[in-house]
């Protein structure tokens, strides 16, 4: 492990290869000749808790994605941080999945079987942002990526920024290198996944019981569990709140009838 951190291995990527490598030991059954010197495995992803965002680093985020010239990373930033969709659940988007007029996105393929198919709602940001990024595409077509493969170049001395070779029927790629200038840029150091943890963890601020989270988040019953645990920390005056409930009076109901 020392050996591979040195390397600049990832966490995870240590914890697959130790976790390989202890499944190899334990069915030759050498594994037990180790565990009791204490084997402690890095920590994996799954068991990070992420970086919530503040509104003054969103401001400075989204300020620098305005100013990318992948013209696509201001719209999935934002789309990340309203409904907290998935990377790859945004990126492989189709227009055919935006309900306008009931303001939902109908998720396609998920990293999990709880999250693919279901409707997200859209919030008001999230619907003008689709609003205005439709626009972009007049001929779009029901089947073609809401994101679609394109190039950027420089026009002209000015050195505005120019879209061609535009692809709807191929999905962009990826957003990485835009995603890594815009946060240099605003001097900031996040994860893009860490704009879902945001939009949870200001749901979660807010009031909004894990239970109700959970559907638009994708999560199984096992990993609302676990993110019951992850997210236990969070809002605190919204669970002071809820327990001053029960000082209030109780809502009036009709006197019951018992039988003899």
């Amino acid at each position: 492990m020392t050996q591979r951190r040195a390397q600049k291995a990832a966490d995870k990527t240590i914890r697959n290869e130790i976790g390989t490598l202890r499944g190899i030991l334990k069915r030759q059954k050498l594994w037990v000749q180790l565990k009791d010197d204490g084997v402690r495995l890095p920590r994996g992803r799954e068991e990070d808790t992420g970086v919530a965002l503040s509104i003054e680093d969103e401001t400075k985020l989204l300020a620098a994605c305005a100013a990318s010239r992948s013209r696509s990373l201001l719209p999935v930033v934002k789309l990340a941080l309203s409904p907290g969709m998935r990377h790859d659940e945004m990126r492989l988007l189709r227009w055919k999945q935006i309900d306008f007029a009931n303001a939902s996105i109908k998720v396609g393929k998920s990293k999990t079987e709880a999250g693919a198919g279901r409707a997200v709602p859209m919030n008001m940001r999230a619907l003008e942002t689709m609003t205005q990024w439709a626009l972009q595409f007049p001929d779009r077509k029901p089947s073609h990526f809401i994101f679609p493969s394109e190039k950027v170049g420089i026009c002209g001395n000015d050195e505005i920024p120019e879209v061609f070779d535009t692809d709807p029927s191929k999905a962009i790629t990826s957003w990485k290198t835009a995603w890594a200038s815009a946060k240099t840029v605003a001097g900031i150091e996040c994860r893009f996944h860490d704009l879902r943890h945001t939009t949870v963890t200001r749901l979660l601020e807010r009031g909004q019981p894990l239970a109700v989270v959970a559907d638009p988040m994708g999560w199984s019953t096992a990993t609302a569990v676990r993110m019951s645990k992850r997210y236990g920390h969070i809002g605190p005056s919204a669970k002071r709140s809820a327990m001053a409930a029960l000082d209030g009076q109780p809502t009036a109901h009709h006197p019951r009838t018992h039988s003899p």
